[in-house]
This record gives C-alpha cells, structure tokens and sequence, in this order.
C-alpha cells in the first residue's frame, strides 16, 4: 500500500495528493455536506414574463423565430415517440424501456435503487452493489430532450407539456444535493446547458407555468452554486473533459442567467479557468490530453458552444483558446476516415455525446467537427444537410461572418502530432495510426505503440475500447490494458502497472520516435520504455515498414532487457477475416478477443498472436 501511494504521488504529482487526501478527509468529517446542505431556501429572481420578455440571447431563439429549413424524417420522428413511451438511449446507441414513471435513481443495469435520503457526498462512484452509476446518470443527462425539441421544430408538433412534465418530475425526485443525481458537477451542468435549449425553444408555451419557471429558476441557481463551490474536485483530482465543461457552464452564467447576482463572480472566475484548462489541457498540437478520440470530440462540441454563445453576446474568450479549437479540429479531421468521418476508437469512450443535433450515428465526427470548422473559418468542412444541421442548432449561420483560419486541408503522406504522440500515414486508400507517447499528463490506456490500420474506411486492425468502467476486474483489465491493442506484453502483464480506478502507474514512456519515406515505403521507428515495474530498463523498439499504395505492412518488434523466461506476446485484433499475419519462424496463435464500438456493448473479433521467448518478433500484415 505504501509503495502504490508512492507510484501515486510520483506519476500523479504532489498537488494531485493533497487535494484527494483534503477531498477524503472533508467527507469523513462531514465538510462537505456542511458546503453543500441539502436544506437549502427556495430562489426566485425574476418571473416567468420578465424571462419571456427580457432573457439573454442563447445559441438559439424561441421556436417561432428559428428559421433554417426544416427536414421531416420519419427516423427523427420514431426516435421522439419513443422517448415519449419512456424509452430512452443510453450511451449514444442502446435503448433501455424504462417506463413512464421512471423514479431516476434506479439502475436499469441491475435494478440497484440509491438511497434519495443520502447526501451526495454518500454516494460511492461504484461498488459490486451499486454497479455502474453512468446509468442512472444518462437518463438525468438530459441529452435525449434535444431529440424532442429538433422532432417538434421539423414535425411542426409540440410536445412541452411532456418536457417541462419530465423536468418538474426530476425536480421533485431529486431534492438539491440529494441523492446520485448530484454526485458529479459535470453531469449537474450539462442537466442545465440541456435545460437551456428546452427552456428557449418552448419559451412561449403554455405548459411553461410561472410555478414551474419557480422551480426550474431555483435549481438553476443551486446547481450552479454547486459546481462553483466543488470546483476544486474537477480541476485538481480529475482535469479533464469533467473541468473543461464546468468551467465552461461557469463561465456562461452570467450571460444565461444575468438575473442571479453570483453569476457576475462565478462568471468572471469561470471564464479565467476556463481559458486556463483549454490552454493546459489542449496541447500544442492540437492533440488532447485525456488521450481519447470521443472525449477530444466532447470539447469539440463545448468549444463551439462557448464561442458561439461569447461572441452572440460580443465577449469572445481569448485568440489563446481559439487558436487551440483550430489546432484540436486540426488533429481530429486528419484522423478522419474520408468514407465515413469514423475515427480510431481509441482511448476512454463512454458514449458521450452532450448535444446530439443531427440524427447521424454516434461514430460519425463530421456534424462536430463541421460546426465547429464552420464558426472558425467561415465554410464547412462538408455539405450533407444532416451533417450542417447540428451548426443551426449552435447559432452559426449558414455564411458564417467569422474567418480566422484558413479552411481545413486532409494531408496526405506523414503526419505527427508530436505532443499527444501520434503518427500517422494516409494514402489515398490505407491509414495507419500509430501511438508513441511521452506522457506528462496521466494515460488513459496502456497502450503505447498500438497501430491501428484502416482501409478504404474499413477498420481492418483495430483498438478493443472501452466497454465498461465499472465492471469485473478482468474485462476492465483486457479494455483498459494492453490486450485489446495491437502492441506487445510480456506474459500477461500490462505495460503498466494498474493503480486504483482509472490510474495508471509506472508510466510507459517515448524514447523517440520518427517518420522517415523512401521511393517504395513509409517508415516508422519507435522506442519506449515499458513494464518498468518487472525490470527498470526494458524497452520496446517497434519498426513498422509501409509499402506505399499496397495494403501491406512489415512490424519488427525487440524487446529489449526482459527478464528471462518470460514470454513476448504480439498482439494483433481484426474485426474480420481479411487480413493475413506472417510471421518467420512463429505460428500464429488464434483465439476470441474483444472490441467495443459503444459503451456497455461488445463484440468478438479475431485476436491474433506471436509469441516468443526471444526478444524479437517479425510479421508480415496483408490483406487477402
């Protein structure tokens, strides 16, 4: 136990430490219920006409003014009715029947119900008995009332009783800082952001009465007074897509909710975190530090919200945060598969998608990175009426005035992202992605110099994701570790030892890495330090040999300095059976390995493997 704390406060920093020792503390003492009381006064600040008649600007405005061409599909309308029947999808892609009466604090995983009478501060992020709390989170989200409001605009129907219904109910269901629902500050205010479009869209309904306009206007306050005074938990012990997004709801109080004195502060430091979590956690390349293609589109998506809402009201944040939004579009369209706009499912992926607006399919990058491309440049990055549909919905106009930066290019050849670790080779039909990372910010998944191979937008070598956080320690092990990817271990030990949660210790490390080409190939050398935990100086070189405009690869792999005996495992996992692995000397062991495409559902794929006591493996990849 010492030695792990050791590994904590080495890999995770001194600053890290001391919040969580401090956070631990405050919740055995009872500090932070006494932050956060559950009795909290009723507030009211401005009634339900002054609202109508004199609330700020939001990305949208009420429905009677919204004017961009309306496309009634039977999909949209499908996916509306059944919400409506109480059905509703659960990480970007599962539905779930929870019936018309949900009470929002039961897990439809498990049928575990939490305790409403607990304080927040009670709740445990998971345990055997609990089981995965994003589930009882995705319903509370809110996400699903803008599947609603976008069927009512393009159907010409009105269902506001149902939503403001919905919202009432969780309101009384819910009592401020009771419960699991007010566990996490960036669920707390994405609920709002959420709130925010139900709340413009319907303004001038009837169903929105001044009684409820008085307890939506209260838990609006409270739940900003929330994340505001347990700021310190997302920037210090997490810092991540969780700090970026509350930071950001922070930073936008004041121009949603002028009548709420507080804002005016909570507005004004929001909006300095803010500027500083883009700028540390958006590298200089544009790559970004939670190591994850799903989560880098989630600040994509908070990006253009921020900055379409600032500049609607003439308060644009900093060029530093424009400047890093332009290199962050950069590094994800160039991972962008030309066909389907699909991305390596690489790093942490637990189906987030905080503003779904186009009824496009949850792998497909391109309304993000279309509306966001669109606010920076002036002209979309594609011209599909689905895909243009979420810019609407985010205020930015169709010849949008704004152009900063110079329309976005698909590169061709060698690309590195350097700072993120990122390699990567496109031709005209193959693309190969390859990670070599030097980590100063904690990784995500143990899984330095995986190779990832697409072609003609077909996954032919593929990344296992994430399936499940919460759940047994085996599966959590293959996802998170080094198995579901195509790289090397060492019996079966990961390239890093596994800490608690989601930490890592022993972190793997970059030695170098480069790309170089020839007439004939593109090449790849990389070196890491790895398995440090079973030998300070083992370290893996990868050569990975591209000959160009053929589907085919030579990976040479040594590792160097491992302790006798045991055994080197390369790792290769295919979706189907297209692809041929050669290997001198080593037959090829086949078994039945794992890929997740969204959270809470897996498949099998084909798992591949060279295994050696030597320190060198050679394989020839082609397709067949």
């Amino acid at each position: 136990m010492l030695k792990q704390s050791i590994h904590i406060i080495k890999n995770m920093g001194l600053r890290y430490t001391l919040y969580r020792v401090r956070h631990e503390l405050e919740k055995k003492t009872g500090a932070l219920q006494k932050r956060h009381p559950t009795d909290r006064p009723a507030k009211q600040f401005v009634s339900l006409e002054q609202f109508r008649t004199n609330s700020p600007h939001f990305v949208i405005p009420e429905r009677e003014k919204i004017a961009f061409e309306k496309y009634p599909k039977a999909e949209l309308k499908d996916k509306a009715e059944r919400i409506i029947r109480g059905e509703i999808p659960f990480f970007s892609s599962q539905w779930k029947d929870l019936g018309k009466d949900y009470d929002w604090i039961t897990n439809p995983d498990n049928g575990y119900r939490y305790d409403i009478h607990k304080h927040w501060s009670e709740i445990p992020d998971f345990s055997a008995t609990t089981g995965d709390i994003k589930y009882v989170w995705e319903k509370s989200r809110f996400t699903w009332l803008l599947t609603i409001i976008r069927n009512d605009y393009h159907h010409d129907e009105d269902h506001s009783g149902f939503v403001f219904d919905e919202i009432v109910h969780w309101i009384d269901a819910n009592p401020v800082n009771h419960g699991p629902n007010w566990r996490c500050s960036q669920e707390t205010s994405l609920r709002i952001l959420n709130w925010c479009f139900a709340l413009q869209f319907y303004k001038n309904s009837a169903a929105l009465t001044e009684e409820r306009w008085n307890k939506i206007q209260h838990v609006i306050y409270w739940s900003l007074h929330h994340v505001f005074h347990h700021i310190d938990f997302s920037r210090i012990a997490v810092r991540n897509n969780h700090a970026i997004t509350e930071t950001l709801f922070l930073a936008l109080s004041h121009l949603l909710f002028p009548y709420i004195p507080e804002t005016k502060k909570w507005s004004e430091k929001g909006r300095k975190w803010f500027e500083q979590e883009i700028d540390y956690q958006i590298y200089e390349d544009g790559t970004f530090l939670q190591f994850s293609m799903n989560y880098h589109r989630v600040v994509i998506q908070l990006l253009t919200l921020g900055i379409s809402l600032t500049e609607m009201h003439g308060n644009p944040f900093s060029d530093g945060v424009y400047k890093k939004a332009y290199k962050s579009l950069d590094f994800l369209y160039q991972c962008a598969q030309n066909e389907t706009a699909h991305l390596p499912n690489y790093g942490a992926n637990d189906g987030a998608w905080f503003f779904p607006l186009s009824d496009t399919d949850y792998r497909d990058f391109r309304p993000q990175l279309n509306g966001l491309h669109r606010l920076l440049t002036g002209v979309s990055l594609y011209e599909d009426v689905a895909v243009n549909e979420e810019s609407c919905w985010m205020g930015i106009p169709s010849s949008a005035a704004s152009s900063r930066f110079a329309p976005l290019q698909k590169k061709t050849g060698l690309i590195a992202f350097p700072q993120g670790g990122y390699y990567l080779i496109r031709e005209q039909d193959a693309f190969t992605f390859i990670k070599c990372g030097k980590y100063k910010d904690r990784p995500s998944h143990a899984d330095n110099l995986h190779m990832d191979v697409w072609y003609k937008g077909e996954n032919i070598l593929c990344d296992g994701g994430s399936y499940k956080y919460n759940t047994d320690e085996e599966t959590v092990k293959y996802f998170a570790g080094t198995e579901s990817h195509n790289t090397v271990m060492l019996d079966d030990h990961d390239q890093m030892l596994k800490g608690p949660r989601f930490i890592w210790l022993n972190w793997s490390q970059a030695i170098e890495a480069s790309l170089t080409e020839t007439d004939n190939y593109y090449i790849f050398n990389g070196t890491v330090s790895c398995f440090t935990y079973l030998g300070k100086d083992i370290v893996h070189r990868r050569k990975i040999i591209k000959k160009k405009n053929e589907p085919e690869w030579i990976v040479e792999d040594e590792l160097r300095h491992k302790p006798e005996g045991m055994t080197m495992r390369q790792l290769w996992h295919s979706p189907g059976e297209r692809v041929q692995f050669i290997s001198r000397k080593i037959d090829p062991i086949t078994k039945e390995g794992w890929r997740s495409l969204y959270y809470g559902e897996k498949e099998p794929v084909l798992q591949t493997e060279f295994c050696s006591t030597d320190q060198q493996i050679e394989t020839t990849i082609k397709l067949i």
